[in-house]
């Protein structure tokens, strides 16, 4: 009887849930937008506070016979929005049922720690992820605005995006650089500090050579502790070349590790594919290769390098600045991973 009571009440909540988007989708079923100058169809969409790379697909679909070459808008004119679309940020709208399985981890800050474990698609795997830079050393420091920013801040936000990914398919991951008041952050601007820390609790050294091999001791300790478990060594890092060169996310390995390789030839599959997708009219450059690195070099576990972009390119800094691409640069590292492992 207790059993089919709590059936039954799920029930009835998924009907009152229907039934409140239905009448939502009744009143207002529709929503117009106009495209400014400069606008496409991410910039639409994000303005709409909608995510562009979940949505893409049915914006097209919407509004297919509106756009000059299937994905460019036009200036002025009025593109449709669904209104089942903006539900995605309505917080009171959600189905709760115990069958959802959720765990929480504090170091994706507050508003991210309760994780989803959607899949055991990893289970089993070991995942060691490094942002670079960090404590002492933020890495490149420039502007945004009249706001100072900086490398490492951008790579550890892209990294927790990437542990919650992992952990929601049933891998066991090691951040191994740490803040603790941190967390994910939906901001562009991402305060500069330096009480960032290496796994567990130690303090970063301020000199280099004292840091890398700081972190490469800690991330091969681990790589031991498991032995006989599917391991893998993920950096995330951000690149600070010239101002004027923007580049596309680029992969390293260790030139002997064929692990290391097909992971970064997974993960830079993945990228091509989407860019084909969401960028259609641009080829990308992003490659995979061998790099003579110090971490590359000297760790254990097979690894994958990225880079995900330059710090002092304006262009490139869209691929950073904004929460919903880092969000989506993390979703793709991560689908990069599922097909490393699956294959």
């Amino acid at each position: 009887m207790i059993a089919s009571y709590k059936c039954r009440s799920i029930e009835v909540f998924i009907c009152i849930l229907f039934f409140t988007i239905s009448n939502l989708n009744a009143q207002d079923s529709i929503i117009s937008v106009t495209a400014e100058k400069g606008d496409g169809i991410y910039s639409l969409l994000r303005k709409q506070g909608v995510n562009p790379y979940k949505y893409f697909d049915d914006f097209i679909a919407l509004n297919m016979e509106n756009l000059r070459d299937s994905t460019h808008l036009y200036e002025g004119r009025v593109y449709k929005l669904p209104a089942i679309i903006k539900l995605d940020s309505l917080e009171t709208v959600s189905v709760r049922t115990t069958a959802v399985k959720k765990q929480s981890y504090p170091i994706f800050g507050e508003k991210y720690a309760e994780t989803e474990i959607k899949s055991n698609r990893l289970s089993g795997t070991i995942y060691y992820l490094v942002s670079g830079h960090g404590g002492p050393d933020p890495g490149t420091v420039t502007s945004y605005g009249n706001e100072s920013i900086s490398e490492d801040e951008y790579a550890y936000d892209v990294t927790l995006r990437l542990a919650k990914e992992l952990i929601s398919h049933g891998a066991l991951v090691y951040v191994i650089i740490r803040d603790a008041d941190d967390g994910i952050r939906d901001k562009r601007i991402l305060k500069m500090d330096t009480d960032e820390v290496v796994y567990p609790k130690k303090r970063i050294p301020l000199n280099q050579i004292k840091r890398l091999k700081q972190r490469t001791e800690t991330i091969n300790n681990l790589y031991l502790q498991h032995s006989g478990k599917y391991r893998r060594l993920i950096v995330t890092h951000v690149d600070s070349r010239s101002s004027g060169e923007n580049i596309d996310v680029f992969f390293y390995h260790h030139k002997k590790s064929l692990a290391g390789k097909k992971l970064a030839e997974c993960i830079h599959k993945t990228f091509k594919e989407k860019y084909q997708k969401y960028q259609p009219n641009r080829e990308y450059s992003g490659n995979f290769s061998d790099r003579n690195l110090y971490l590359v070099k000297n760790t254990m576990p097979p690894m994958a390098y990225i880079e995900i972009g330059n710090i002092r390119s304006k262009k490139d800094l869209r691929r950073i600045i904004y929460p919903v691409n880092r969000q989506a640069l993390a979703e793709w590292i991560a689908e990069g991973v599922l097909l490393d492992f699956e294959n």
